[in-house]
Parts: C-alpha cells; sequence; structure tokens
C-alpha cells in the first residue's frame, strides 16, 4: 500500500513557512495527530477480509530552516490466507523554498526491514534531478514539478479563492523515488464544525473550526497507456488551520478510514528576522 504518499496527501500537516521571498503562505498550525485505521470496504479480488492499524504525522521546522516531517504508518491487514502487520517509517526534510527535498523511508514485514528507500531531489533548470542512495545508488530525470509542502500551499490557497478544481503535479519520495504523480484536486464548499462530531473530542477547542471536504485523485504521471483511472484517491476535511482528519484512502480494490483520536498542538515558530 502507498502508506509513505499518504504521509503528504491524506493527511496534508504542516506549519508555518514561507516558500520564497514573494510567496505569501497561509499560517499553519504545527502539530502531531494519530489516527485509528479500520477497512473501510474491500473485493473479493482483493483477498482483504480486516485491516486495522494507526497512523501517526508529526511536523516541525521553521521558515528560516526548513521542515521536517516524521510519519509511521502500521496495519494489520487480515487475508483469506494469512495475517501480516506492515510497518512504514518516513522522514523527510524540504528546505523552505521548495528547492530541495531529502527523503527516507523503512519498511517492514512482520517487524523484518523489507525495504529501503533513501535519497535527495533537487530541483534544476532542467527539471527535477533525483539521487537515490538505497536500495541502491542511482540518478534520475524527471519532470518540473512541486514538493509537499508546495502542493498543500497551493490547495489553501486554491480553497481560500473558493477554486473547487484543479491539477497540478508533486514528487514526494514515496515508493520507489523514480516518478512524479499528476493529481485532480476537488475542494467542497467549506463547512462549519459541529460539536456532535465523532472526532471533535480529539479536535477539542478546535471542534467547530470551519473546514473544505477535498478529494485528491493521483494519477502515474510517466504512464504511456493512456488511461485515466487513478492509482489510489483519499478524501478528507481540511481545516483552515491545516489540520486534516476523517480520512477515506480508496485503492481500487479495497478502501481504509482514518479516524483522528488524538492532536497536539505545537508552539509555533517565531517569524523569520526581515533583512535590512
Amino acid at each position: 500500500m502507498r502508506a509513505t504518499r499518504l504521509a503528504f496527501h491524506a493527511v496534508l500537516l504542516s506549519a508555518v513557512f514561507s516558500i520564497g521571498p514573494a510567496f505569501a503562505v497561509p499560517a499553519l498550525q504545527a502539530h502531531r495527530a494519530v489516527y485509528d485505521l479500520t477497512l473501510n470496504k474491500a473485493s473479493d479480488r482483493s483477498g482483504i477480509t480486516g485491516i486495522s492499524g494507526r497512523m501517526v504525522y508529526e511536523f516541525n521546522g521553521s521558515a528560516c530552516e526548513g521542515y521536517t516531517v516524521k510519519f509511521r504508518f502500521v496495519t494489520q491487514i487480515v487475508t483469506n490466507d494469512n495475517t501480516r502487520v506492515t510497518d512504514q517509517q518516513t522522514t523527510t526534510f524540504e528546505d523552505a523554498e521548495g528547492k530541495t527535498f531529502s527523503f527516507v523511508t523503512k519498511s517492514f514485514v512482520d517487524q523484518n526491514l523489507d525495504k529501503e528507500v533513501k535519497g535527495i531531489a533537487t530541483k534544476d533548470a532542467k527539471g527535477l534531478k533525483v539521487d537515490i542512495d538505497k536500495p541502491e545508488k542511482n540518478s534520475l530525470e524527471l519532470a518540473a514539478t512541486q514538493f509537499p509542502t508546495q502542493h498543500l500551499v497551493e490547495l489553501i490557497g486554491k480553497a481560500e479563492k473558493g477554486e473547487n478544481f484543479y491539477q497540478t503535479n508533486l514528487f514526494d519520495g514515496s515508493e520507489d523515488a523514480n516518478k512524479v504523480m499528476a493529481t485532480t484536486v476537488v475542494v467542497g464548499k467549506k463547512t462549519d464544525g459541529q460539536k456532535a462530531d465523532p472526532e471533535a473530542p480529539a479536535l477539542a477547542k478546535l471542534a467547530t473550526d470551519k473546514y473544505w471536504p477535498v478529494d485528491i485523485a493521483y494519477f502515474d504521471d510517466s504512464a504511456q497507456n493512456g488511461e485515466e483511472v487513478p492509482e489510489y484517491r483519499i478524501s478528507f476535511k481540511l481545516h483552515e488551520n491545516g489540520i486534516t482528519r476523517d480520512l477515506t484512502m480508496d485503492y481500487g480494490d479495497f478502501s481504509m478510514t482514518g479516524k483522528l483520536v488524538n492532536l497536539s498542538l505545537f508552539d509555533q515558530t517565531k517569524p523569520c528576522p526581515v533583512s535590512k
């Protein structure tokens, strides 16, 4: 499952930051969010009869020094044949200007290391250069694209302007870190939160904050078969301060939900000093 990418699109969490001197960026809340995962539905072809787990996402950083994300996605998957536990642990760093993006992901199956992907992506005049250290050294040239925090900034900006449909692309270092994903984003009407919402206890004082319903479909930008079926799609509620909840992650043959169960708000970083 593409758990790594969920770190950035199912959750879309961040802190106060700015990208470039002339790029206005919304103020978002730095935080650590915990989600309980459950199976939503599964086709007979998937062979899945049950999924349970937990997702934890933490963002730290500043507009001066860049942004570090730590993400863990643990699931117990029950099929007709067996039960296995998968555990993906990801750490990324994106510089404040969105020019470089480093990533490392370790994937475990039943507590045994199954795969490690490590590298750094750098924007240049031609597009995007990706230098991979693990599982083996390799260098790739990909199309020009955004990194995760830029993707988030664009989403918040367009939602604030009332734009309800747009297309963009993304590189996040997930899976084999060898491709750019095209995304189609649908943003619904901003809605008032309700104290009776099942996730309200975790939100606490933020329970009545406004949010947008968002749906994002992800396509392999390098695919040449012309098919318009997304590899997967994610829907969620996005609060004005960047907190995301009530997730549905649809992989085609099966889907799962992620409900916010714990939220820790961090102190906001101070603005960077203005250069004279």
